[in-house]
């Protein structure tokens, strides 16, 4: 008889579930998206996997910062910041803006305004500008919510980006799984409600 893994109850002591929550969540895949925000020097942006939609009608969206990161300040004191969505073309990007320091405006081909003013990545997937609703501190980070105010979809083209067990991984039709009796799977009641 095959041997079965059974689930390992974890102890409720602080150490022990911070790093339980770590490896749940490493073993999540997650999107990912790039913020920005313009400042004095320029603009400035981190890297996230925290980014979630939250409603459709208004627009909402939601993701967290760790208030450690230099980068996180200038996105949580910003009116207005630019989400974008990245695709697998875009992991380069992604990685730089996930380490310290953000691509300056004089570099070519990274950056571009759009008609707000706004200082943008032409090659993420969707650019979505938003202003902030609420920020919450919790723990060690911020939760945000934003009210998205202008979409440009498909600048870029290229396989979803996601990011799991500390990796950037992209997305093809290979990895969808469909059951050969059930066809195409059907949306989930937060598809329906927030992608229509």
């Amino acid at each position: 008889m095959p041997q079965v893994d059974t689930p390992q109850s974890v102890p409720g002591t602080p150490g022990d579930l911070t790093d339980a929550y770590k490896a749940a969540f490493r073993g999540h895949p997650a999107g990912v998206a790039v913020i920005t925000a313009d400042t004095p020097d320029g603009p400035t942006g981190l890297t996230a996997s925290s980014v979630a939609s939250v409603a459709v009608d208004p627009p909402v969206l939601v993701f967290s910062l760790s208030t450690n990161s230099g980068s996180a300040g200038a996105v949580l004191g910003a009116p207005l910041f630019v989400v974008h969505l990245m695709h697998a073309g875009g992991v380069e990007l992604a990685r730089r803006f996930a380490s310290t320091g953000s691509p300056s405006v004089d570099e070519p081909g990274i950056w571009e305004r759009l008609p707000s003013g706004d200082w943008y990545l032409p090659a993420a997937a969707s650019v979505l500008r938003c202003r902030p609703l609420s920020t919450t501190p919790i723990g060690s980070s911020t939760v945000v919510v934003a009210e998205v105010l202008d979409i440009v979809l498909g600048l870029g083209q290229g396989e979803p980006l996601v990011y799991h067990n500390r990796e950037f991984h992209s997305l093809t039709d290979r990895s969808r799984l469909v059951h050969p009796a059930a066809g195409p799977a059907r949306p989930t009641q937060h598809e329906r409600t927030s992608d229509g």
